[in-house]
């Protein structure tokens, strides 16, 4: 059984890491208002912007590189992975979580496809690793890099690589923030555009399905998609910040919270044996006298 310094140790320790994780809970709730105000800002747009895009791709009247385009049945499909996550730990299910999605999406297909994998955070790219996949390229500090800019060079490049025929689908995984206590891990299609027939079969009534462009419809779309494919990844990078810092927030209020448990039973045990150690004493005593 411990001795009295051993818990007073124990407590002091305890403390310690409360200490830590609610000045780390502190930190994430200030990086939390600022990325729901980018999410609030982002999401309008982001989601206007697809609905117009897969709009044209359903018309079917403006041919593009970034619309699908029949394959040949022999030809296995290569596909582009990007799985979003974070470079740091302590932020409870939210790395596991989109990780293990992106696995299972990995292992159901790996038979019929050719994965190339690009990882946005240390923590995804060791899940897969360990799991006996090769990331062909690990992005860190996104939480520092992060902005339009650095979001437009990165998706230039994987757009380049489509051109190229480098690979046939982009899809990227990401958690979209729904709260500081759920975070909803999300596989989305960027590559090419999905056309959304659902979204014409809802207007059919009040609007017509032909575009007026002005002046070079291939102009035109060509530099929508391209803005359009940078706005669903710069979406995806804030929807993942906003979750990161979210659950991070959560798992420290619960360690902290925790810590304080701890802390609490440790005393109570600390002070039955100090007061049991002063009975055994004035016991001692006691019967010292009478001996004597």
């Amino acid at each position: 059984m411990a001795n009295l310094k051993d818990i007073r140790r124990r407590i002091s320790s305890v403390k310690s890491t409360r200490q830590t994780t609610r000045a780390m809970k502190m930190v994430a709730a200030a990086k939390l208002r600022r990325s729901q105000e980018a999410i609030v800002n982002a999401r309008p747009y982001a989601q206007k912007i697809d609905e117009v895009v897969g709009k044209i791709a359903a018309t079917k009247r403006v041919d593009s590189k970034f619309f699908p385009h029949e394959k040949q049945e022999s030809k296995r499909t290569k596909e582009m992975i990007v799985l979003i996550t974070s470079d740091r730990g302590l932020c409870g299910g939210f790395n596991a979580n989109i990780s293990k999605k992106a696995f299972e999406y990995l292992e159901s297909n790996k038979g019929q496809k050719d994965f190339t994998i690009v990882c946005v955070g240390r923590k995804g790219a060791d899940f897969l690793k360990r799991r006996g996949y090769d990331v062909q390229e690990t992005v860190l500090n996104l939480v520092k890099e992060m902005s339009f800019e650095y979001t437009r060079g990165f998706s230039e490049k994987l757009i380049n690589d489509y051109f190229d025929n480098q690979y046939d689908e982009l899809i990227m995984f990401y958690n979209v923030f729904k709260s500081a206590l759920s975070q909803v891990p999300t596989q989305q299609t960027i590559l090419p555009i999905q056309p959304k027939e659902e979204l014409w079969a809802e207007s059919a009534a009040s609007y017509s399905k032909d575009y007026i462009y002005e002046p070079q419809p291939q102009l035109i779309v060509d530099q929508l998609l391209e803005k359009s494919i940078v706005m669903q990844f710069y979406k995806g990078f804030s929807e993942s910040l906003a979750s990161e810092h979210g659950a991070r927030m959560n798992a420290m209020e619960n360690a902290t919270n925790n810590a304080g448990d701890i802390i609490r039973d440790l005393t109570l045990t600390y002070n039955n044996l100090r007061q049991a150690a002063i009975t055994r004493e004035l016991i001692e005593i006691t019967s010292g006298a009478e001996a004597l």
